[in-house]
């Protein structure tokens, strides 16, 4: 879980305006953020399949999103990409 801090600062720092919470920038920066979290978990937890594929589902949704990001703007995509700190 995302504290509501860490969450309401993510929004605002990806947002367009201040009560952006559905844009693909914000939901790919939360998705990255929560991805990190599950990741250092499983590290530690190595046989909780049941978080395991969450994750998965989590790094499907957000390659989706980025996708579709970089068909309907490449510049956005570059720069979310450059944000978060993904290879592409």
């Amino acid at each position: 879980m995302i504290k509501k801090e860490t969450k309401t600062k993510l929004i605002k720092e990806y947002g367009t305006h201040e009560k952006d919470t559905g844009s693909f920038d914000v939901q790919i920066a939360l998705l990255s953020l929560e991805i990190d979290n599950l990741v250092l978990h499983l590290k530690k937890h190595k046989k909780d399949l049941h978080s395991k594929r969450g994750l998965i589902g989590m790094v499907v949704k957000r390659k989706k999103f980025l996708n579709y990001l970089k068909e309907e703007n490449e510049k956005r995509y570059k720069e979310v990409i450059k944000k978060i700190g993904l290879k592409k």
